[in-house]
């Protein structure tokens, strides 16, 4: 069998302490996992059922890329996140297993343009040209659970040019990692290569042509980010 043009590369991410490099299937995000971001959000914060979007895989970017600003938006947003990497296949994940399902950890900036994702959101649309753009989703190196453990408690910060904006603690998340991942097990067959952006904190924000946006969570490297003009 011959293909009609050649393949896309594989998307892949960085892995920590090592040259290899970790392929990304597909990237899961959960919305509105922390109280106050769903409250900044003008949402309602019970522990409603966790709903889901996706980005493609080929969205990913490497800490230390510059990205352009994005086109049609005029509202272009950071969004600090932690970032599981499944490892082991599965389906119908019961949540005491669900650990087992997961081969590490590594910071994330769920990039947004929220004007296009509010707009969406008002008119009852799906939120895809608000989130799954192009080099939409920066993660950084990604940690081994033998190095990183399941962290489920520890900082999660994210500055704009040295300046805090979004400063949380883990132990925030409505949903914690094994429900999540028990929880989207029983609806979609989770595979090896598939990332989990777990959702982020309150503070979330713009970001302008010449912003350094550095996101660090405890235990994992940090990615770092600058915002050049519009192309």
């Amino acid at each position: 069998m011959a293909y009609v043009f050649t393949p896309a590369p594989i998307p892949s991410v960085a892995v920590a302490d090592s040259a290899d490099r970790l392929p990304v299937r597909r990237i899961f995000c959960v919305g509105r996992n922390y109280a106050a971001h769903a409250r900044e959000m003008g949402k309602d914060p019970d522990r409603e059922p966790p709903f889901f979007f996706s980005k493609p895989a080929d969205a990913v970017v490497d800490s230390g890329v510059d990205i352009h600003y994005p086109p049609q938006t005029e509202n272009f947003h950071y969004e600090a996140e932690l970032v599981v990497a499944i490892g082991k296949d599965g389906t119908n994940i019961a949540e005491a297993d669900a650990l087992d399902h997961v081969w590490g950890y590594a910071v994330g900036n769920d990039l947004t343009r929220r004007d296009l994702q509010l707009a969406a959101r008002d008119m009852g649309r799906p939120w895809d040209f608000g989130k799954a753009f192009d080099r939409s989703a920066v993660i950084g190196p990604v940690t081994s659970v033998a190095k990183a453990g399941h962290p489920s408690k520890g900082a999660i910060r994210l500055t704009v040019n040295g300046e805090t904006r979004q400063d949380a603690d883990l132990s925030e998340l409505i949903w914690s990692v094994p429900e999540i991942i028990s929880y989207l097990s029983h609806s979609i067959a989770l595979a090896a290569g598939d990332l989990i952006m777990t959702g982020t904190p309150a503070g979330v924000g713009a970001l302008v042509p010449g912003d350094l946006c550095i996101v660090s969570i405890d235990g994992l490297e940090s990615i770092r980010t600058r915002i050049r003009p519009r192309i």
